[in-house]
């Protein structure tokens, strides 16, 4: 009837699949796990009771997804992306907010953190902070408190879609 029969060798071979499938979950779960205890203590999730950092001095606030308490006990940000790795590296967006929660660990403990790290489904890198990301980070901030220099290019069809474009200055004039 086309049905193969039942053999002890068929089912040692399916026995053997699923327990080498297990095997590699399993390989993969102690890989990530290791890997997290090399960041630190987990000390807080972005979930069930997050921690909102502030700073007044900067008027910024945020909640990384995650944070670790390294053993010299300096804190690491953690921002979760639940996307793929963008093509050329990640996205400069996604490394001023990692740098963001760097500079808001550092206000909250006094202690700078020795990094941060930025996580995408498919990698997990490690984003420098040090006096150059500080200097980049607070010179968008200074940015933010500039007024506005006529410098974005309005267009109906543009502004039509931004969910902004009530309380923006560079809007397209009907």
């Amino acid at each position: 009837m086309g049905l193969l029969p039942v053999t002890p060798n068929w089912v040692a071979l399916g026995v053997g699949l699923v327990g080498l499938a297990i095997a590699a979950a399993a390989a993969r779960a102690l890989a990530r796990r290791r890997q997290e205890g090399t960041l630190g203590r987990l000390v807080s999730v972005d979930a069930g009771a997050p921690v909102l950092l502030r700073s007044d001095r900067y008027r910024i606030q945020g909640r990384p997804d995650a944070l670790r308490e390294q053993s010299d006990g300096r804190l690491v940000p953690i921002e979760l992306k639940s996307r793929g790795t963008p093509r050329g590296g990640p996205a400069w967006s996604h490394l001023v907010q990692v740098w963001a929660y760097c500079l808001l660990v550092e206000e909250r403990t006094g202690r700078a953190p020795p990094f941060g790290v930025l996580r995408y489904a498919d990698g997990e890198f490690r984003v420098r902070w040090d006096e150059r990301a500080r200097a980049e980070l607070l010179a968008i901030r200074a940015e933010l408190d500039r007024p506005y220099d006529g410098r974005a290019n309005p267009s109906p069809s543009r502004c039509g879609r931004c969910p902004w474009a009530r309380g923006c200055d560079a809007r397209a004039r009907d």
